[in-house]
C-alpha cells in the first residue's frame, strides 16, 4: 500500500513499549519499509531488538508473556546478510494486536547492519525508495502468496543492497550506536 504517515508514530509507540518490556535490550528500533518516509509497504510495522546474546537474553520469555507469538518458519530463525548466515528470532503480535514483526538480533551482527543500512539508504535516496516501492507494489499485485512474494523479492533486494553498500562506502556510513 502507499506510505502511511501514521507508521512513524505507530513504530515509535511500539518501540517505546518494547523498551519498557525489555530493559535489558541494547536497542529497539523501527526498521523495514514502514520506517522509510514515503515508501510503499505492507501495513506491518517491523521493529528490531538488539541483544548481546540471543540464547541468554530472555527476550522470548518476556514477549511470549505479553502474548507475542514466536514465528516458527526457518527464515525467521536465520537469514543471510552480506553473505553471512545470521541467527535471529522473530515474533508476531499478540492476537488482535497491531500487525508487526519483532526481529531479535545480536548486536553487531551482519543482519543488524543490513537492516539499518536498508532503512538509512532508502531514507536518504528518495529516487531509490520510489523505485523500490513501485517494484514491490507491482510484485504484490501479481504474486498473492506471501512466501512466493518473499522468494521473488529477495534477489531484487540483493541488487538494491549492493547500491546501498556503495552509498555507505561513499559516505562512510556506519550504523549509529544504540
Amino acid at each position: 500500500m502507499p506510505y502511511q504517515a501514521a507508521w512513524a508514530g505507530e513504530g515509535a509507540l511500539l518501540a517505546a513499549r518494547l523498551r519498557e518490556m525489555l530493559p535489558g535490550a541494547i536497542s529497539v528500533q523501527h526498521i523495514g519499509s514502514t520506517s522509510v518516509p514515503g515508501l510503499a509497504a505492507k501495513d506491518c510495522i517491523d521493529l528490531m531488538v538488539q541483544v548481546r546474546d540471543l540464547d541468554r537474553c530472555g527476550v522470548a520469555a518476556v514477549l511470549e508473556r505479553y502474548g507475542y507469538r514466536r514465528r516458527p518458519e526457518p527464515w525467521n530463525q536465520q537469514e543471510v546478510s552480506f553473505g553471512t548466515i545470521c541467527r535471529k528470532q522473530v515474533f508476531g503480535p499478540a492476537v488482535g494486536g497491531r500487525a508487526c514483526n519483532i526481529h531479535v538480533r545480536e548486536h553487531g551482527s551482519a543482519n543488524v547492519q543490513y537492516a539499518l543500512l536498508f532503512r538509512d539508504y532508502l531514507t536518504s535516496d528518495s529516487r531509490a525508495a520510489r523505485a523500490w516501492g513501485q517494484f514491490k507494489i507491482r510484485l504484490a499485485r501479481s504474486v498473492t502468496d506471501l512466501a512466493d512474494y518473499g522468494q521473488i523479492k529477495a534477489p531484487a533486494q540483493e541488487i538494491l543492497m549492493q547500491s546501498a553498500q556503495r552509498w555507505a562506502r561513499d559516505r562512510r556510513w556506519q550504523a549509529q550506536p544504540p
